[in-house]
């Protein structure tokens, strides 16, 4: 048995403790210090200052534990690019701006954050010096990541996870955008009989999947009809004495915004109940220190910010936004009622999902402080969290908790394990990604209208509509509806990451607008029915913050309403008025489909034909349609 496997063995006989019938393995885990020399200084700012440490004696009755964490990594292994790669630093006031209804401008990080060769060099710096570290991850490592990624079913990304030494994760929704069983392969490794490359993707292309070292938690996703967790619930990692205990958590509607057949069989059961019986687990193995990782999260909402003259604004906030004086999570925040809720026992909350930056004490039930943390998406931030252990109580002692989201600048040396898997599956990846399949003649955006119709939802509706594969005894779709979730990034003219000339579009960045490898689907809707899933656009799951705009092909139209979802009688189809009686053959994804993004009236459609994949639509009508230059946003009035 080589030494690698062993170790991974060790780790996950010693790391991992399950609940319920899943509770087979011994829970502790011995971790050695991880200070890592001659790394350079992570970045608490711009300016990468970190200011001073305290450090605790590591055998006095009380140590500092440092914890650090990160969320909606998203396979992004090369540095993000665009507004993907930048955050609000600060603001400032144009010229001649003299009240404080001014609008103010926001200061982007130069030249960019995030990249996993920069990610894995902070945190190692990070690490230094503290005896007692561990990091974490709140869910959606993989999933609806870029194609140097996904092409190999994201095990690029879980290897380089395992490389920045990661210790325990939540699932997040996108952990199952292949399928449950696809996730557990992730954890345990193996290879998938895929083709050799078929539908542009290859398991194992490099050498076998070992999986990874991390433990991947799962407390609120059963088997149904059984007490039985698909991976395990809770993970207690051990240092020299110091106990802490993790319960990882996807948020409960994962069902609704991933693709019902990768759920099928699961049940997902709810956040507050799930983690609070599981404190008394816990504290019967001596664990008292606890932390919960949830995907699910909240969004700041403005923050005030002042001038030279001691003015205040109200502004976009900036990564290091804190619910204080200067700022406030949205009252909407789906995080706000599950960290109310948690056991008093539980010291602090790790939050994703909603790719947004924050420091938040939201008291728990007893009325104690209790930090939620979130370090926005894509590796551009991690949250450095510090925590006093009393070893006689084997506690944390909640007034010590203190965290501080930390910029991923690329002004440090890259890390050169992280160097080399990115290295050799850009080598792997490159006869796919390079291949040019279109060309642009102006950047194609998400920018909406008012109404919510963007130029690129408008150009992928068009090539759903235009797919000849989802046609079926000669029926064609006359109808294309494409859910913005799923539109990634923009098409930028300038792009040209292969040295492919300007506005050539290569299939790279065609997978990196639509990386979910959707089938297309065609189904039959009454008009009532379409007419209702324009109405659930702004209504049910979808109503207050959390509206989502369809995007349609060519020749439909409706007058949105931002409470209704659509005005009476206002759709038409080729300037024909939608008859709430007639049937209309319509194309989305698979996604949707099945009712995804709260769109439960496509499940009352009939006559479901697949076709083929969604990418491969778009890249042919990008061919088809060469040079590319997007129309007039009027389809959505």
């Amino acid at each position: 048995m080589s030494r690698r496997l062993t170790s991974v063995i060790r780790r996950r006989l010693l790391g991992v403790g399950l609940a319920g019938l899943t509770a087979l393995v011994p829970a502790a885990l011995v971790a050695s210090p991880s200070a890592v020399a001659g790394q350079p200084a992570s970045g608490a700012d711009a300016d990468g200052d970190r200011g001073d440490r305290h450090h605790s004696d590591p055998w006095g009755r009380t140590v500092d534990v440092q914890l650090l964490s990160f969320n909606d990594f998203h396979g992004n292994l090369e540095p993000p690019s665009g507004s993907s790669g930048r955050l609000i630093i600060d603001h400032a006031l144009p010229a001649g701006a003299l009240k404080p209804t001014d609008i103010t401008t926001d200061t982007l990080t130069p030249p960019g954050v995030g990249g996993v060769e920069y990610l894995a060099t902070h945190l190692a710096a990070a690490r230094a010096g503290h005896p007692y570290s561990l990091t974490v991850a709140a869910g959606d490592l993989i999933g609806a990541s870029p194609l140097l990624s996904a092409a190999f079913h994201d095990e690029p990304t879980i290897e380089a996870m395992n490389a920045l030494h990661l210790d325990v994760s939540a699932v997040g929704n996108h952990e199952f955008d292949e399928g449950y069983k696809e996730l557990q392969r992730m954890q345990r490794g193996g290879c998938i009989d895929d083709g050799d490359g078929a539908n542009n993707q290859n398991s194992c292309a490099a050498h076998t999947f070992a999986g990874a070292d991390f433990s991947y938690l799962a407390a609120n996703v059963k088997y149904a009809g059984t007490n039985r967790t698909i991976l395990p619930a809770y993970a207690v990692k051990e240092m020299r004495g110091v106990k802490i205990g993790f319960i990882g958590m996807t948020l409960r509607d994962t069902p609704s915004i991933v693709t019902a057949s990768g759920v099928a069989g699961l049940s997902f059961s709810e956040e507050v109940a799930t983690a609070n019986a599981l404190v008394p687990v816990l504290k019967r193995q001596g664990v008292n220190a606890i932390v919960v990782l949830i995907h699910q999260g909240g969004s700041p909402g403005q923050q005030t910010w002042y001038d030279a003259n001691g003015t205040a604004y109200k502004v976009n906030p900036t990564y290091k936004v804190t619910c204080s004086a200067d700022g406030q999570l949205d009252p909407a925040s789906p995080i706000i009622p599950i960290a109310k809720g948690l056991d008093p026992a539980i010291d602090m909350v790790i939050s994703g999902h909603t790719h947004q930056p924050y420091v938040c004490d939201i008291p728990d039930p007893a009325g104690n402080s209790r930090l939620v943390t979130s370090a926005s998406s894509f590796g551009r931030l991690f949250t450095e969290t510090t925590l006093t252990y009393d070893r006689r109580t084997q506690d944390i002692v909640r007034t010590s908790v203190s965290a501080t989201n930390m910029l991923v600048t690329r002004k440090v040396a890259k890390d050169p394990a992280q160097s080399t898997i990115i290295s050799t599956y850009k080598t792997l990846v490159r006869p796919i990604a390079s291949k040019v399949v279109g060309h642009i003649t102006t950047d194609v955006t998400r920018g909406a209208s008012a109404g919510g119709e963007s130029a690129l939802g408008d150009l992928i509706a068009d090539g759903m509509l235009a797919d000849p594969s989802t046609t079926t005894g000669g029926k064609a779709p006359v109808l294309a509806l494409m859910n913005p979730g799923g539109i990634r990034t923009d098409l930028t003219f300038t792009n040209s990451p292969y040295g492919e000339a300007l506005g050539d579009v290569t299939f790279d960045e065609a997978f990196t607008v639509q990386p979910f490898s959707n089938y297309l689907v065609s189904l039959d809707l009454t008009g009532q029915q379409i007419y209702d899933l324009l109405k659930q656009q702004v209504t049910g799951g979808n109503a207050g913050t959390a509206k989502k705009i369809l995007q349609v092909s060519a020749g439909f139209h409706y007058t949105f309403d931002a409470t209704a979802g659509v005005v009476a009688g206002s759709a038409s189809l080729g300037g024909v008025p939608i008859d709430p009686t007639a049937t209309y053959r319509v194309v989305t994804n698979n996604f949707l489909a099945d009712g995804g993004d709260n769109f439960a009236a496509f499940k009352s459609g009939t006559n479901q034909y697949y076709g083929g994949l969604d990418i491969d639509a778009f890249a042919a009508y990008l061919t088809a349609h060469s040079p590319y230059t997007p129309g007039p946003l009027t389809r959505i009035g």
